[in-house]
This record gives C-alpha cells, sequence and structure tokens, in this order.
C-alpha cells in the first residue's frame, strides 16, 4: 500500500487491474510476468507498461490464481501416532518447503468424514500423497496423486519399500538360531507391505521345508502388542520365536515378556521392522528390518511435484532397498556384526497352506 499526493493510502493494484489496463487475460498477465515465451512481443510490453502505470507488485496469490497453481502439496494420513508417520511427514514436508511448495494434511482415519475431508482437500491442493486411504475416492478427479507403500497400479505413482526379500531373510536368520515355532504378529490384510512381510515370512518356510503357522492378527498398536505379550505369558499363544510386522509391536510385546520374568531372547526370540530410534536403545537391542521412511516421504513429495509441474509425464513405481539389522534380540551376541544375509532373491512365493 502506497500513499498518493495527499497523503492518503492508496490500495495496492491487483492482478486484474493489470489486466483491465492492458486489455488482456489474468493468465496472460501472470505468463508474461513468469517469463514465459507464449506471448508476443506486444503483449509483453503493454502488460510491462500497466505494472509500471499501477506500480503492481505481484504476489503468491495472485500468481497462483493467474496460474490455476495452489502451489500446495496434499498429505493424506490414515493417523499421526506413532514415529513411522512422523518421520514420514517430516521427509514430505521438508522436500516441499525446499521446492517452495506448502504441504496441508488431512488424517483419514476410519471415519466417513474423510471422504469429504480429501475431497475438500483436492480442491485446494495441486496434487496428493496418500497412504492408507481410499484411492477410488480420487481417481475420478484431475488431481495428480502418488500412493505411498500401496499394491502396484500402472495409472498411479507409488513409493514403496522393499519388503518380501528383507522379511525373507529376517526370517531365515531367526531359524538360523534353531527356532522352529515362529509366529508373524501384524495384520496382512491390513496393508500392502504388511502383506508383502508375511510373504517373506512364509517364503522362508516353504523354503526350509516348514509349515508356516497363520499369522497372530495385531494392528500396529502398543496395547496390541502388550496384549499379545499377555497371550503368551497365559499360554494361549505358543511360541519360541516372533517376527512382528513393526517395532511398535515388538518393543511393546518384549516389554511385556520382560516384565513378566520372560528370557528375551533365551526363551522367545522378538524381530520387528522399521528401526524406530528406541530400537538401538532398549536392552536387548531389537533386531529389525531398516527402512528409510523420511526418504520415502521426501520422494513422494518430489515426484508429486514433478508430476504437477509436467516436469514427470508417466506415473512410475519406486521401491527404496531396506537392510537388515542384527542386534540382541534375536539370540545374537549384543553388537556383533551382522552375518551374511546375502541369500539369492526368490520370486513371489506361491500360495500356501497355513496351519
Amino acid at each position: 500500500m502506497t500513499d498518493d499526493a495527499q497523503g492518503r493510502p492508496q490500495v495496492a493494484a491487483t492482478i486484474y487491474a493489470v489486466a483491465d489496463r492492458a486489455r488482456v487475460s489474468i493468465a496472460t498477465v501472470s505468463r508474461v510476468l513468469a517469463g514465459s515465451a507464449r506471448v508476443t512481443e506486444a503483449t509483453r510490453r503493454k502488460v510491462l507498461a500497466a505494472v509500471d502505470d499501477l506500480d503492481y507488485l505481484p504476489s503468491g496469490a495472485a500468481r497462483s490464481l493467474a496460474a490455476r497453481r495452489h502451489h500446495t502439496l496434499g498429505l493424506v494420513l490414515p493417523e499421526l501416532g506413532g514415529p513411522y508417520y512422523a518421520e514420514l511427514l517430516a521427509g514430505f514436508e521438508t522436500r516441499a518447503a525446499e521446492l517452495q511448495q506448502g504441504v496441508m494434511l488431512v488424517i483419514a482415519g476410519h471415519a466417513r468424514a474423510s471422504t469429504s475431508a480429501v475431497r475438500s482437500l483436492a480442491t485446494r491442493v495441486d496434487g496428493i500423497a496418500v497412504l492408507g486411504c481410499d484411492l477410488e475416492q480420487l481417481r475420478a478427479g484431475t488431481k495428480k496423486v502418488v500412493l505411498i507403500a500401496g499394491d502396484d497400479d500402472p495409472d498411479v505413482e507409488v513409493i514403496a519399500t522393499e519388503n518380501l526379500d528383507s522379511s525373507r531373510r529376517l526370517t531365515n536368520h531367526v531359524l538360523g538360531h534353531g527356532r522352529s515355532r515362529l509366529l508373524f504378529v501384524g495384520d496382512p490384510g491390513a496393508a500392502h507391505d504388511v502383506r508383502e512381510r508375511f510373504d517373506g515370512f512364509v517364503a522362508a518356510h516353504v523354503g526350509a521345508g516348514l509349515e508356516p503357522a497363520q499369522p497372530v492378527l495385531a494392528s500396529f498398536r502398543e496395547s496390541e502388542g502388550q496384549g499379545v505379550a499377555e497371550r503368551i505369558i497365559a499360554g494361549d499363544l505358543r511360541a519360541d520365536a516372533l517376527v512382528c510386522g513393526n517395532d511398535e509391536l515388538a518393543l511393546a510385546i518384549m516389554a511385556g515378556l520382560l516384565r513378566a520374568g520372560v528370557d528375551v531372547p533365551g526363551d522367545i526370540s522378538v524381530v520387528g521392522w522399521d528401526d524406530v530410534m528406541t530400537s538401538r536403545y532398549v536392552r536387548p537391542g531389537l533386531t529389525t528390518v531398516r527402512q528409510p521412511v523420511r526418504d520415502v516421504g521426501a520422494l513422494a513429495a518430489d515426484r508429486l511435484h514433478q508430476l504437477v509441474t509436467g516436469a514427470a509425464r508417466e506415473p512410475d513405481r519406486h521401491v527404496l532397498p531396506t537392510e537388515v539389522v542384527i542386534r540382541g534380540s534375536c539370540g545374537c551376541p549384543e553388537n556383533a556384526s551382522a552375518p551374511d544375509l546375502d541369500l539369492p532373491t526368490l520370486p513371489h512365493p506361491q500360495k500356501v497352506r497355513v496351519r
């Protein structure tokens, strides 16, 4: 805002005023200010003359309106509890900031209200990255979409981590300690990545000539892990090793067993997935699989921005590598170097009967 000759405040010029003065559309004004070559020299001169006459200073909001862009990326998560979602969000927000993009977050959960929340989000962002949400809500729209940790989809960009082979390697390592009654703790039907972890568990058993047990269904919450520990202590579940779908389950189970006087790993091995910070500081240290969650978030933001701007023409699938991390909860000595886990990669296991 400036003052006129009499010292009275003047309202700052808008992009609409510039367009009106130059007798062009606001989109043309935006293209000129962005240095686009898609306007004639005569039009460019008219727009710049109007800008000078009106002392126009373009704002970020005006540029967004002219270009039909929000300069904001959407992120849909099922929840924010637990270290996984915090790391994912941190990676997404950090990369978006580097790209000078804002972030709008929607926690979808499982409520019916999430449908309207996601649809509302789509009107305020340029593209949406989604984890644990019904993708069909977004298919009918025109927004670019990136799916995190989802099934292969030729029409949608997918960012995932490797699960199948790492799970097989981890399970083989536990079997190598002489354990024979392994249980997978998690819900393979809940998500694509959990299903792949169970598939790797099954593949390791098939390779060893063993029959895998049915999974112990549990969501990825601390309370669910405590419940599994109580069932083991009560004798309702019999196992000498637990392969858990994430570290939150594994740590809760291990804590419950240790409090009850169960020797971990002497009586029962416990391994997890994610390599959250706590996993390296508890005793015994938690054997687990490290996945680059922050990198997943950063790549999701980066690829979504590329799709929105046209830098990426076609959706692709990206699978980031994971790493088995050996500590003491599997039966290895603390601080022992990791054994040779360079086993041949197996194809996706066939359906196998589980007892």
